[in-house]
């Protein structure tokens, strides 16, 4: 199936909208669509009409055009006539957002629906989603613009079995500087499922890593899942629901799919080298750090502070996720405390974590990044910086970036978000360097890299 015309349509239709409920959801997503994307939009309502100015047209096939996507939001006892319809009008794809399908019972209702698509080679999302956020394309989300943190264009696509959740990880994404390719809610994923988008994700070029919010698979699906995944040349994150009894019976009355034994499936991504996120902070942190760095390291950090206690830290949170932090060789840390500055060099602390203490400057936090970089025995670089410290500027995420450049070597970063932080945060995150507003999160930058295991 091509999924070209539904993830990157130059039109669209909205089946459902409502003449007089402007808050119907299929208006929503009509309003919004006219209004801020590029593509053209037609509503479809059998009673006809005018909204918003335009015609109303009665059903798809009366649109002067061949639409590339379908956006359907009626009674789900009749989403199969409208998928039918939409078929026989030459429609690229749809989105179903309607629910009350196999998550209420109705199962046979989706089984026509999945017999349609696959005969007709016709794609669909859903149904029981939000379905697409594609930037600058499209957003059949029926959330109001006002309302909806949209991230910006990125090279991180996730896939989501909730649109719930598929929301709060865009809020997330926004906030930490983490740009979209595409976000796509599944809900029952009833004929496209997670290994299908796997599938065209790992070919897309706008797409460097592709996460997943995972409720259940039907049978053997999770297997094909995980194969693919570790054949995949970009990195894979999974975030999964349903651990415990409880979960497994929650998912099952969302999406109405099988939870499955999660200790196992938790080590089967781990032996196959896709990497799992254990929650929505994780999920966020591994994103942003495989987004900006395909390399996998042992864990070997080397950590530079002008803090002994955010160090100390450092070091604590670094060892509970599985990452060494090996000392600093003698003869190294003479190297480096001669490169210091005459303030700073007789007091710092350079046995790993590197202490540079509140007088260090600029200069100093790069020439030990220089240094550590070069180390054989340190694979990625961990840097604290505490922005009120007097020495430090707002060019110095700027400078680090370049070291990073030059050396190679990974680094990441902790600074504090607030906006008076903002130009110093914005040197590393324009240069593709990964920042995080929590020490924790640095940490779990590191530990991404850690996880995933190139095929």
């Amino acid at each position: 199936m091509n999924f070209q015309r539904i993830f990157e349509p130059k039109s669209m239709a909205v089946i459902g909208v409502s003449l007089t409920n402007d808050r119907h959801p299929a208006n929503v997503i009509y309003n919004k669509n006219l209004l801020r994307y590029p593509l053209k939009v037609f509503p479809v309502n059998p009673k006809g009409g005018i909204l918003q100015g335009e015609d109303v047209y009665t059903q798809i096939s009366e649109i002067p055009e061949k639409v590339d996507l379908a956006v359907v939001v009626v009674r789900a006892e009749q989403v199969p006539d409208v998928l039918d319809a939409c078929i026989q009008a030459g429609a690229g794809g749809a989105v179903v957002i309607s629910g009350g399908f196999a998550e209420s019972g109705r199962g046979d209702l989706q089984d026509r629906m999945v017999a349609l698509g696959r005969e007709a080679g016709f794609p669909f999302i859903g149904p029981n989603c939000l379905g697409i956020y594609s930037p600058s394309y499209v957003d059949t989300f029926f959330l109001p613009s006002e309302r909806l943190v949209q991230p910006a264009s990125g090279n991180v696509a996730i896939v989501s079995q909730s649109g719930g959740i598929l929301v709060d990880q865009m809020l997330n994404f926004s906030s930490e500087g983490v740009g979209l390719s595409l976000a796509v809610s599944i809900g029952n994923k009833a004929l496209i499922k997670e290994v299908d988008l796997l599938s065209y994700f790992s070919k897309d070029p706008k797409t460097d890593v592709i996460a997943f919010y995972v409720e259940g698979f039907g049978k053997s699906e999770g297997r094909d899942f995980v194969l693919a995944a570790s054949e995949c040349p970009k990195p894979v994150i999974v975030m999964k629901s349903g651990k415990s009894p409880e979960g497994g019976r929650a998912v099952s009355s969302h999406t109405a799919s099988l939870a499955g034994d999660y200790e196992v499936f938790s080590q089967v991504l781990s032996q196959y080298g896709v990497v799992e996120a254990r929650n929505q902070f994780e999920l966020v942190s591994f994103c942003e750090s495989l987004g900006c760095y395909r390399t996998s390291v042992k864990g070997r950090i080397g950590i530079i502070t002008g803090s002994g206690g955010h160090g100390a830290m450092a070091v604590d949170c670094c060892y509970q996720n599985g990452l060494s932090v090996p000392p600093i060789p003698e003869d190294l840390q003479e190297e480096i405390r001669g490169a210091l500055s005459r303030s700073v060099g007789p007091i710092a602390s350079l046995g790993n974590p590197i202490d540079l203490t509140g007088s260090a400057m600029d200069d100093d936090f790069v020439v030990a990044a220089e240094y550590l970089s070069r180390a054989p025995d340190i694979d990625c670089v961990m840097m604290l910086l505490l922005p009120y410290i007097p020495g430090i500027t707002s060019d110095l995420g700027a400078r680090l970036s370049h070291v990073v450049r030059r050396e190679g070597k990974p680094l990441v970063a902790y600074v504090p978000h607030v906006d008076k932080y903002s130009m110093l945060i914005e040197g590393f995150e324009l240069n593709r360097v990964p920042v995080s507003p929590a020490i924790e999160g640095a940490v779990l930058m590191a530990e991404a890299m850690r996880r995933w295991k190139p095929c």
